[in-house]
Order: structure tokens, then sequence, then C-alpha cells
């Protein structure tokens, strides 16, 4: 049996198998690592899953009430319109206009009175363009946020605050 252990194939081969063994063993111990390491990818691309499930579930949800809150603000923003439409309609709106377009007029009259005839016309052109403006655009806002605050009830450096006779400017 010494001479056999004493050959040269004996080393070489002893030699190969060592190193086939050693190759061997950092294989099984690399397939380990990779079977670990591809569970602990499989369980966080689930948990990125989840994840991004989740968050799909919260957008939806959100986008959801969004439009239902946009369809909400669009049903009151119609019913609004045609309320204020139909306040505009309404009997006596129209004159409610035009006498608050006459008291204007009036009140420039007393400023005025060279004429009465071309004055009162130019008087009641000026008051409803005045009146126009007032209904639309900054006038009508001041006039809503401040009831009281009309154009026609600032006084001007030409208009007096109490007019001769004892009245209030704009009455």
């Amino acid at each position: 049996m010494w001479p056999i252990i004493q050959s040269p194939f004996t080393w070489g081969l002893a030699l190969g198998l060592l190193v086939a063994g050693f190759v061997l063993k950092n294989a099984f111990t690399a397939r380990g690592h990779f079977k670990r390491e591809i569970a602990r990818l499989k369980e966080e691309a689930g948990d990125l899953q989840r994840h991004i499930n989740t968050h799909l579930k919260i957008t939806a949800t959100g986008s959801e009430r969004l439009e239902k809150e946009l369809a909400s603000l669009k049903e009151q923003n119609e019913i609004l319109r045609v309320n204020f439409a139909s306040l505009q309609g309404k009997p006596g709106r129209a004159e409610a206009r035009q006498l608050q377009t006459y008291e204007s007029a009036v009140s420039r009259m007393r400023e005025q009175a060279p004429g009465f005839a071309p004055a009162w016309e130019r008087a009641l052109r000026e008051a409803t363009a005045e009146q126009d403006a007032a209904e639309s655009g900054l006038a009508r806002l001041m006039r809503k946020v401040i009831p009281g605050a009309s154009a026609s009830n600032v006084p001007t450096e030409s208009t007096p605050l109490i007019p001769p006779g004892g009245e209030k400017a704009g009455s």
C-alpha cells in the first residue's frame, strides 16, 4: 500500500479531490447564501407590493373624495347662480334700482342746478353709469362687505356734508 501512496498519480488525485472538496464546500455555502438572499428579496418585494397597494388605495380614496367634493361644489355653485338670477328677476328689483338711480341724480342736481333739464339728463346718465359700475366689480364688493357704504353716500370735496335746509346729503 505504501508504493501506491507514494506514486505521483495518487498525490495528484488526492490534491484534485482536496481542491474539488473546497470548491464543493464553497458552492454549497454560496448556494445557501443565495437562497437566503432570494428569500430576503422576495420578502422585500412583497413588502413593497403591499406598500404600493396601500398607497394606491389611499390615493384612490382621496381622489374619490375630492371628486365628490368638486361635484358638490359645482352643484352648490349652480344653485347659487340660479338663486341669484331669480333674485335679480324678483318684482321690485328693477324699481329699486331705478329709485337709487333717481336719488343719486337728484343729489347731483342739488349741486349743479344752473339749468335743470340738461343738468338732470346728464346727472341721470352719470347715475345710471355709476349704478351699472356698482353692480359689477369692486364697488359691488364694497357694497356687500360694507352695506352702508356706496358711492352715492360717500361725500366728495365738492359735496357739502349738510346741504342748506338742514337735510342730510344724498337724501
